[in-house]
């Protein structure tokens, strides 16, 4: 292995963008080394071919068009990463709603027994065999030079693999991948136990909450055709069920913002795009001090 130092890659698009921040600063704020890693965005327009229309691809044996512009256009970029390393050290890939409260320091000292890829299985599921959450991965880039992004990119347009299987590793060798504790992956849930929490019901991102809803929904052809309808019935983001979650979104953005990882002016220009809920800068003077559970001092309920 090579002498670079291990990487957080945070993938994301434009819609996305004020996550990933705040994101970057989570890892960095509550790692106990954050001199001994980086941490690095990824944005999807740095690849030309996710960005083009016209293109279709199977997901779960359902033909959907490639949108460039859907919230999560982001998601293949977790494949280029081994690449864009080139193939060399540790990575940590994670998505834009993810956001540290423990030490991601941890992950890179692990004992990897000669996997190339650990993650978390999805949540419900619990073996190697199940549907497996590709949201966080650690990486072991040298052992992934057959992640050849463009390569796998055309045979997704040529409909010769289902996204299903590349998004689940199904089409990985079951051996090289190792099981994360959920708490690695935490989805939409918040103890003192979490590691990595993972705001991932787009429905009820926290800092989307009352803005129109942008994406798309998964593989039910029938659901995709009845959008605009549902859409007028429920047209906008709803407020995550867990108060403590939209404050810790809040309070992390609010120390970003403190610290110089997020300027005040990068916050109103999310909220003039839409991509953040208007109300933000508001949210953020309510929450200032009151990081949960990195602080170990829960933020009061709104």
């Amino acid at each position: 292995m090579g002498s670079m130092k291990p990487t957080v890659v945070i993938h994301t698009n434009d819609k996305q963008m004020l996550g990933a921040l705040v994101s970057a600063h989570s890892f960095r704020r509550n790692s106990r080394t954050p001199e001994a890693f980086e941490v690095r965005i990824v944005n999807a327009k740095q690849f030309p071919e996710l960005q083009e229309r016209g293109h279709s691809l199977v997901r779960g044996g359902h033909v959907r068009e490639w949108d460039p512009d859907d919230l999560q256009s982001f998601t293949p970029v977790r494949y280029a990463i081994p690449g864009l390393l080139g193939y060399e050290g540790l990575a940590v890939v994670t998505d834009p709603d993810v956001f540290a409260v423990g030490d991601v320091a941890d992950l890179f000292s692990r004992d990897l027994e000669g996997k190339a890829i650990w993650c978390t299985p999805r949540p419900g599921y619990s073996k190697i065999t199940d549907p497996l959450a590709t949201s966080v991965m650690l990486l072991d880039c040298a052992k992934l030079k057959h992640w050849r992004f463009a390569e796998q990119l055309q045979k997704l347009w040529a409909h010769e693999i289902d996204y299903l299987d590349w998004i689940n590793l199904r089409l990985e060798d079951l051996d090289t991948i190792g099981l994360l504790e959920p708490e690695w992956n935490d989805f939409d849930h918040l103890s003192p136990a979490t590691k990595l929490l993972h705001n991932t019901k787009r429905r009820t991102q926290p800092w989307k909450t009352g803005l129109p809803i942008d994406f798309t929904f998964k593989e039910r052809g029938l659901l995709n055709l009845a959008l605009p309808i549902v859409r007028k019935l429920a047209p906008n983001y709803t407020r995550h069920p867990d108060p403590r979650q939209e404050g810790y979104f809040y309070a992390l953005l609010a120390d970003a913002i403190d610290t110089g990882a997020v300027t005040r002016e990068q916050v109103r220009k999310e909220v003039d795009l839409g991509h953040v809920r208007p109300d933000s800068e508001a949210l953020t003077e309510r929450y200032r001090g009151q990081l949960w559970p990195a602080d170990q001092t829960a933020p009061k309920a709104a």
